[in-house]
This record gives structure tokens, C-alpha cells and sequence, in this order.
């Protein structure tokens, strides 16, 4: 099942290692180039269904001026899965960029 951008920006953060809320939101905002901002309501309902799902968990925990901060990592299914997403939207793309190019209708060197 293709999953969500926001799953996927969750998931290719959380290949880098491990990392907390804040992080991942940042990484993902840095990974589209500024095209996504995870709020944290979002944030952290993904977070909940990928460790439901068993594509992430819980790595450590600690206080930071007396809030909980949680960190995540990536499970062996969650890569799987990440690699399976980015297979499909690899392919994807290069589809699409096939079809405009011989299409024509790209004109002054488009990036596809």
C-alpha cells in the first residue's frame, strides 16, 4: 500500500538514525525543501500508527526542561517499506518524465 508524504518524509528521516519529534519535523520540512511542515497533531498521529503498524519504535525516552522528549527509529519492516515507497515513486517519476519528454510539451530544457 503506497503510504502518505508524511509517512514517507517519517520513515527517510528516520533512516538517518534515530531522532525525536522535532527532529523529524525539521528533516522532513528540509527533505521537501520547505514544500511540507509537519504540524505536530500530524506529526505525531503518523508517529503513532507507523509504531502501531510496526514501522517504527519507540528508541529512548529522556527529559528535557521537565518535558518528555522520545526518540524513534526505523524497524526492518519500516525500511522495507520505505524502500519499497521509494522504488514506486522512482518509477513513478520516470514515467511521467518519459511521457513529457515525448510528449513535447516541455519546452526550454524542463526538468523532467
Amino acid at each position: 500500500m503506497p503510504l502518505k508524504e508524511s509517512a514517507f518524509l517519517i520513515l527517510s528521516a528516520l533512516a538517518a538514525g534515530p531522532t525525536h519529534g522535532y527532529g523529524i519535523m525539521k528533516d522532513a520540512e528540509e527533505q521537501s525543501a520547505g514544500a511540507v511542515r509537519l504540524r505536530p497533531g500530524t506529526l505525531y498521529a503518523v508517529l503513532a500508527e507507523l509504531v502501531e503498524a510496526g514501522l517504527i519504535e519507540i528508541d529512548s525516552e529522556e527529559i528535557v526542561q521537565s518535558r518528555l522528549r522520545r526518540y524513534y527509529k526505523l524497524t526492518a519492516p519500516g525500511a522495507r517499506q520505505l524502500a519499497d515507497e521509494a522504488d514506486r515513486r522512482r518509477a513513478a517519476a520516470n514515467t511521467a518524465g518519459l511521457r513529457l519528454r515525448r510528449s513535447g510539451l516541455l519546452t526550454n530544457g524542463g526538468a523532467a
